[in-house]
């Protein structure tokens, strides 16, 4: 009985064995992408703050010179207000408040303006950096890249700078 009971476990262990090995060999290749990380790193991204910063440039000086107005302004009623007419206070107050009610206007649109345009520029990225990722999977025969809800990726599945030099060659051959 003992040497039934002992063959019939040795049987069992020899099909867990070889039943490992056949999932064994069914191993995926598995990668991970840092969109952040392609986002800061990529020239694409790069090319993309620049444009913006130069297209909303002259907005923004004309936002601070108006503070600096509105500033000139309340230093001169806090200075000036002992010695000026009722009407004069009056006036200014009203005048303060005016410019800085359109200043915040301003910078509302403002904000609105270059976020919806920041938006726009990075969506495209995103569209070429999916095709970036789409290819080196394919090139690399990867069977699947994670993305956005990885909590952890080791370095030996992130691909994060194969798509990162991949968006520069392709800036690079670029006409």
């Amino acid at each position: 009985m003992k040497t039934l009971f002992k063959s019939i476990i040795s049987i069992a262990a020899v099909l867990v064995f070889t039943t490992s090995l056949s999932y064994a060999e069914e191993i995926y290749k598995i990668g991970a992408v840092n969109a952040k990380r392609i986002l800061q790193e990529s020239p694409q991204a790069e090319k993309a703050m620049k444009m913006l910063e130069k297209e909303f440039s002259p907005r923004d000086k004309g936002l601070l010179a108006a503070q600096k107005k509105i500033k000139a302004l309340e230093d001169k009623y806090n200075k000036d207000r002992a010695i000026m007419s009722e009407e004069e206070r009056t006036k200014l107050e009203r005048d303060v408040a005016d410019k800085a009610r359109d200043l915040k206007r301003d910078q509302d649109e403002f904000r609105e303006d270059l976020n919806l345009r920041r938006n726009e520029e990075f969506g495209k990225i995103q569209k070429r950096v999916v095709v970036a990722i789409q290819k080196i999977a394919e090139e690399n025969n990867y069977d699947v890249i994670l993305g956005e809800g990885v909590i952890f990726a080791s370095s030996k599945v992130d691909i994060s700078g194969l798509v990162i030099d991949y968006l520069k060659k392709e800036v690079s051959s670029a006409p």
